[in-house]
């Protein structure tokens, strides 16, 4: 048998190189297809590492010149919509995900999260994109979350997860810091020189302060090896060197804040107490608005290069392009929601109706008209308007949740490997939550694939390992 398609494949192979060649390379690629389903179905854990590294390096295939039906990114995309459909045939024929981690209220918020989508779905304005970015979620969740759950029942495989993503987010590091030093680190391309990877500078931010705080954490764990630290050393370097080089303003912006949470949690601050300092400063600006505006307005810095001209561009919204049509895409996700505020357009729709809901006002030279510029800016606002009110308030349960949830783990917390990366993980997600004020990258697999998955570690860490005690285990 063995030999008889061994045989049959070449013959094949031989035809389609002689009369068909655009099948051929196609064709090629069977093999290796076989091989991930094998895995897939006899060895999750290594098609998960295998997802979770190629996710950094993949490129969609908008970029390979494929601009009409879906836009998937290749190879992590396939890989998870594969990694959904066995997990789900599993659970069909007997279950597999741990009855503590379906219950765990952060999973709780995820499941009532994708109910009120499939429920927005229905009143939607364009069904076809709401479906599409439904079952992108779906298969994001199933293989960045569900599954990692189940696998991280193992310590060393949240090390492994950390690291296969890292190493080749240091790849993509590399290769965009040495295009852009052919370019003297122009501020003007930062934007295009991390393509074909990420779609710009801002989403390569955002990972990159993601995993800053993680790879920090790692040099401080006794029972990693010292080969590890020192690999984690070296990646912690390119990370902070290329998130310098990145221009990447929100990304500096969500490290800081994310170290002030560190100084919380060394001074052991409850969360509550930080909820209503927070509070009262959203009353205090709601308060004087204004007079806020106004001294905002008379900050006329652009970011041009300079380190310091960039970190003070940041309250500039007088003259700053990219804060203009933040502002623009912010104003129109709220007149959005002002006309559907119960169930809003529809999951994913925001970019392909936002337009006629701009001002010529508040236009700007990168305003477009055609939905082809990205999304709504917001991982708050951008579900105001998609999903009404119900949406943004699911999307503010679950990051309450999951500080909560962390916070009362650092304070519990018995082994010291456990709190160490039970800080680090909840540092990392602070930075997504601060990026989330200014842009929303969910709806990609760059950004799913390290939120989902340090949300995975956290539930995980809070129902396998908040009791365990200190051991000096050697993990990896």
């Amino acid at each position: 048998m063995f030999y008889f398609v061994t045989i049959s494949y070449i013959l094949i192979n031989a035809y389609f190189l002689v009369f068909a060649k655009d099948i051929f390379y196609l064709f090629n690629l069977l093999p290796f297809a076989i091989l991930i389903i094998l895995l897939a179905i006899f060895d999750i854990e290594k098609i998960m590492y295998l997802m979770v590294f190629s996710t950094p390096l993949a490129i969609t295939l908008k970029e390979l010149g494929y601009s009409q039906g879906l836009n998937l990114s290749l190879p992590s995309e396939p890989l998870m919509v594969g990694i959904t459909l066995i997990y789900l045939l599993n659970e069909l024929s007997g279950g597999i995900t741990d009855k503590r981690i379906l219950k765990h209220p952060i999973t709780i918020i995820i499941f009532i999260q994708l109910i009120w989508m499939v429920v927005t779905f229905f009143t939607s304005e364009l069904p076809v994109i709401s479906l599409k970015f439904i079952l992108s979620r779906i298969w994001f969740l199933v293989s960045c979350y569900f599954i990692c759950t189940e696998l991280f029942k193992k310590k060393k495989t949240i090390i492994y997860h950390l690291l296969f993503y890292a190493i080749a987010l240091a790849i993509v590091s590399i290769i965009t810091t040495y295009k852009h030093a052919g370019y003297d680190f122009d501020e003007k391309i930062a934007d295009w020189i991390v393509s074909p990877f990420y779609n710009d500078h801002t989403a390569y931010g955002a990972a990159l302060a993601m995993y800053i705080p993680v790879m920090f954490g790692i040099l401080l764990m006794k029972n990693i090896s010292k080969s590890v630290r020192l690999i984690c050393l070296l990646l912690l370097v390119i990370f902070i060197v290329s998130i310098v080089v990145s221009f990447a303003r929100a990304g500096w912006l969500s490290l800081v804040v994310s170290l002030a949470l560190l100084c919380t949690l060394v001074l052991k601050i409850k969360f509550k107490t930080i909820l209503f300092t927070i509070l009262g400063l959203v009353i205090g600006f709601l308060s004087f608005q204004t007079e806020i505006l106004m001294v905002l307005g008379r900050n006329d810095t652009d970011s041009d290069g300079d380190i310091m001209a960039n970190i003070e561009s940041m309250s500039n919204i007088s003259t700053d392009v990219s804060n203009l049509e933040r502002l623009n895409r912010w104003s129109c996700a709220l007149r959005m929601f002002e006309e559907r505020p119960i169930v809003g357009f529809g999951p994913g729709t925001y970019q392909f109706l936002y337009a006629p809901y701009q001002k010529s006002s508040q236009k700007t030279i990168i305003s477009t008209n055609f939905g082809d510029k990205g999304n709504a800016h917001s991982e708050y606002l951008g579900p105001l308007c998609e999903q009404g009110l119900i949406g943004a308030l699911i999307v503010l349960a679950l990051v309450l949740g999951v500080m909560f949830v962390g916070y009362r783990l650092v304070y519990s917390v018995k082994d010291q490997f456990m709190k160490i990366l039970t800080i680090t993980i909840l540092m990392g997600l602070t930075t997504y939550f601060v990026h989330g004020f200014l842009n929303n990258f969910l709806d990609t697999d760059k950004a799913s694939v390290p939120f989902w998955g340090f949300l995975a570690m956290l539930v995980c860490i809070d129902v396998f390992y908040k009791d365990e005690q200190i051991k000096d285990e050697k993990l990896i």
